[in-house]
């Protein structure tokens, strides 16, 4: 099912895998694009203690009714659009720029292999260093999240819940992980998080799984939050964005269900608390930040998981996953507005307006205390908090 252009692909009004879409209509509450929404909090001013600094800006093609997530490999930025633009962009120069026809999704890249989907389901790879196509596979299914890549395996993640390996090498097919979906889940690009423990997935259903990479067997799975209440809507549980790892941890967040960090030897919760989340959390050493369903940006204590703060003067706002940077919490919205947060208190420090476009793609960290946004009218800022 193609993305509407309307509706970015991140508010989740709920993919119907059957034929519930029309239950939207009458929703309201789940719907933001009904006439009786609550509008979005107007920008309140501040004085600022810091300041956020385009350190280099360049452009891409437009999003449309899609999320296209720039990767970041060192100091170069990989981006691509809808229309089918792929670009490899350093210190604001683009260095090349391929056109593979019609995206829904990106990117994926370890440096060496830049990988897009198109809107048929094509899996596409190019040459991180010319943008020539190394290969093409037939995905057959549509895609909305980037790929996940490394040195021997490709990843896509299909909308339908399944997740399928190919050679990095050559694009043969290698494995397929399939399990079952409920009747309703989120149509978002959650991504996917490798490390040296595996392919780590969240899922419909409150559950996190990981996959060992070369084969697609499952290694283990743990369960974030359980689903509840008595309709299908209300039952709709899925783990949000991507789960974030530290050495011996994992954390998560599930859309009506709960946050928590669990112990990755053993999957036991080392603390949980009920929370409701589309877009997933950040962490530092001592803090969880997520932004709630209302774009209500919480801090919570990574190791207990007790409330240390909360910034509710971005209510409503279309909020992108939290990132750290520069010391700060770092949250775009819907107006292309970016906002820094104190850490320790959440109070304001600094905001910068981008292209006034919706900024619904994850930032990506650049260093230490830069990170790469991309606009949905295909803005590519790297931004600096200091």
């Amino acid at each position: 099912m193609p993305a509407q252009p309307t509706a970015p692909a991140r508010r989740f009004a709920p993919l119907l895998l059957a034929a519930a879409l029309g239950l939207l209509s009458g929703c309201a509450s789940l719907n933001p694009f009904a006439a009786s929404a609550p509008k979005p909090a107007e920008l309140t001013a501040f004085a600022p203690s810091g300041e956020i600094r385009t350190a280099w800006q360049a452009r891409i093609g437009a999003s449309g009714g899609y999320v296209f997530q720039p990767a970041v490999v060192g100091d170069s930025v990989f981006a691509a659009s809808h229309d089918g633009a792929v670009a490899r962009f350093q210190d604001g120069q683009m260095l090349w720029k391929a056109t593979v026809g019609e995206l829904s999704a990106g990117v994926g890249s370890d440096g060496k292999l830049v990988v897009v989907v198109s809107t048929g389901g094509d899996v596409i790879a190019l040459d991180a260093d010319s943008g020539a196509q190394r290969w093409r596979a037939v995905a057959g299914v549509e895609v909305l999240a980037p790929p996940a890549v490394t040195a021997s395996v490709v990843v896509a993640r299909a909308s339908d819940g399944r997740l399928l390996g190919f050679n990095a090498a050559d694009g043969t097919r290698r494995w397929v992980y399939q399990r079952a979906m409920p009747t309703l889940s989120l149509r978002n690009a959650a991504g996917m998080r490798v490390d040296e423990r595996g392919l780590m997935v969240g899922y419909p259903g409150g559950k996190v799984v990981a996959l060992n990479i070369e084969n697609g067997s499952l290694l283990w799975e743990l369960a974030v939050a359980s689903p509840r209440g008595v309709t299908e809507l209300e039952r709709i549980t899925d783990v949000a964005g991507t789960p974030v790892t530290t050495r011996g941890e994992i954390c998560a967040v599930a859309y009506q269900g709960r946050a928590g960090c669990f112990d990755l030897s053993n999957g036991r919760a080392l603390w949980s608390r009920e929370f409701s989340s589309s877009t997933g959390l950040a962490r530092d050493t001592r803090f969880i930040f997520i932004a709630d369903d209302g774009d209500v940006v919480h801090g919570l204590d990574a190791f207990s998981g007790a409330s240390a703060w909360k910034q509710d003067a971005l209510k409503r706002r279309q909020l992108t996953r939290p990132i750290v940077a520069g010391g700060f919490v770092m949250v775009a919205d819907l107006e292309g507005n970016v906002h820094a947060l104190n850490r320790e208190s959440g109070q304001f420090v600094a905001r910068l307006r981008t292209d006034g476009s919706a900024i619904v793609a994850d930032p990506q960290p650049l260093g230490l205390s830069r990170f790469v946004v991309q606009t949905r009218d295909g803005g590519i800022f790297a931004l600096e908090a200091q």
